[in-house]
Order: structure tokens, then sequence, then C-alpha cells
């Protein structure tokens, strides 16, 4: 049974990993939730973790919580807690929760140290063979190099 009121639990809850270490988190404040209602958010990295709040909100023009923004955010079990509670003066919040696999959301940085070194023929007239070289992006959570493939789009100019 879900305590609290029906439309005022968050919307469209979501997280996202980037340059390596930084996540954030977004969501909607529920339709029907009244406008004194604030959002906290708390989350477990790690069954050996402790829940922990939010430390740095993201607020609407209101000052309603709005999202999270997450610092040296390291992957550490295959899934992440994640729960949203609510508070407001005239009506119980109802909260929202949900498990979230933190290596699906993780935004790769492009790959490292590219290189092009291109021969041209004889003539003149056109280039022979161009060899590109790269290294592997750096991830939270991906160690191995054959984990990763890649695709290469060449254009005339």
């Amino acid at each position: 049974v879900f305590a609290g009121m029906n439309g005022s639990a968050i919307e469209n809850f979501s997280c996202v990993i980037y340059d390596i270490s930084l996540m954030n988190c977004t969501w909607q404040a529920g339709r029907d939730a009244p406008g004194d209602t604030q959002y906290f958010l708390y989350w477990m990295n790690s069954r050996d973790d402790d829940e922990t709040e939010c430390e740095l909100y993201i607020k609407d023009e209101n000052g309603r919580h709005t999202g999270c923004r997450f610092q040296n955010v390291t992957i550490k079990d295959k899934t992440t807690y994640f729960l949203v509670n609510g508070t407001s003066k005239d009506s119980q919040i109802r909260f929202y929760d949900t498990y979230i696999e933190l290596y699906r959301i993780e935004r790769l940085t492009p790959p490292l140290n590219v290189t092009v070194n291109c021969t041209s023929n004889p003539s003149g007239q056109e280039l022979a063979d161009c060899i590109i070289t790269w290294q592997q992006p750096l991830t939270n959570h991906v160690q191995k190099a054959d984990c990763f493939e890649y695709e290469i789009n060449i254009q005339n100019k």
C-alpha cells in the first residue's frame, strides 16, 4: 500500500553519468503535488553503504528540488537504489523509488589521442593509405579494451 496523495510523487526520474565520475539525476514534481511540496533524494550506491542524501540539489525558480548533482561517483554494485521523499504542510506526499544499473547510464567520453597519418600515391591526386589510431576512452567501470566497439565515419571534403 502506497502512503500519500495520488499524483504527489515525482515523475520522469532519470540519471546520467558523464565525464567519468559526475552524475546528474533529475525529476519533475508530481502533477497533483501541493505548491509547497519539497523533495529529497537518497541513494545507496552499494549494499555496504548507508543511504545518503543528495549534497547538491538542482532547484527550480521556486526553490523546489528538481534534481541532484553528484561528484566522484564510482560504480560499485550492479544496481544502485534511489529514493525520493516529499514533504508538504498540506498533505502526505507519496515516495518514489527505483533501482538503476549505473553502467547502463554512463555516457562515454570520446576515444583518446586520435591520430591520422595519410600517405599520398605517387601521382599526388588521391590519398593512398590512411592509418587512424586511438586509445580507449576513460570510463567509470570498463577496464577491458575488448569491451569497446568503434565506428569510423569518413567523409570526403
